[in-house]
Parts: structure tokens; C-alpha cells; sequence
């Protein structure tokens, strides 16, 4: 896996891959479509950030590059890669408990707060994907 060169692009099963973690200066895009949705993605070295219809998405600190990204009623799940650890966090429901595994390792539940954000780490090296699945409870 490497970084998202255009910035973000839909995948043939409906999912979006997206960021650039190699990237020394912001770059974004801003309406983009996939599945009726509009996307605007940020990304450089520092952040990488998602929004869809003008709410947030996703948000990686430093940046990194996605693959990937689908969501579904029970969850989300991605492939993250980038040039050192990260802290990410995700927009799911509001209250939730979630079980996050990253490359299948159960890293336990975690509860949203108020907004739904679920906020994790996760240890990265450059030219390794690390597989991650948050799954309602």
C-alpha cells in the first residue's frame, strides 16, 4: 500500500481510499463524489482529515493514507498506513460501544462520547498497511 497520489479515489466495491501522509505542504479536494456523497479530503505530512456532506469523517494525526474506507450500520473498516504511530479518530453514533481490532488483534471496547467520536492509536511503519475493524456492540 502506498499514499492515495490523487488525494482520494472510489474503489470498484463502493469503498474510498485517500491521504497522503508524504506530503511536506496541504493539499486538499473538495467535492468529490462517490455513491451519491460528497467527500473533501486534507492531507500532508502533519493531519490527515475526511468530511462527507460537510460533516466529519475522519481525522489522522500525523497524516496518513486510508484504503479502503467502507462503513456499514455495525462499523467501520480501513487500512492505514503511514510513516509512524497515529492517533485517529472516526465519526460513528453518538453513545456507542465499539470493539476496535487492528490486524485482528483486539484492542477492546471503547465507548463515543456525546458527538460519536471514538478516538485510538495505532502503531505504524512506512510500507506496512495495518488492517483496522471497529465493530458495534
Amino acid at each position: 500500500m502506498s499514499a492515495v497520489e490523487e488525494l482520494i479515489r472510489s474503489e470498484a466495491d463502493g469503498s474510498i481510499s485517500f491521504g497522503d501522509y508524504r506530503l511536506e505542504k496541504k493539499s486538499k479536494l473538495d467535492n468529490f463524489e462517490n455513491m451519491g456523497d460528497l467527500y473533501k479530503v486534507k492531507t500532508f505530512r502533519e493531519i490527515t482529515k475526511l468530511e462527507r456532506n460537510g460533516m466529519f469523517v475522519y481525522e489522522s494525526v500525523p497524516g496518513t493514507a486510508v484504503e479502503n474506507f467502507t462503513e456499514t450500520d455495525d462499523g467501520v473498516e480501513f487500512a492505514v498506513e503511514g510513516d509512524r504511530d497515529a492517533q485517529i479518530t472516526v465519526q460513528l453514533e453518538d453513545d456507542a460501544v465499539y470493539q476496535v481490532l487492528v490486524d485482528d488483534t483486539d484492542t477492546g471496547t471503547m465507548k463515543t462520547n456525546m458527538s460519536g467520536k471514538l478516538n485510538f492509536s495505532v502503531e505504524l511503519n512506512e510500507g506496512a498497511a495495518a488492517s483496522v475493524k471497529i465493530i458495534k456492540r
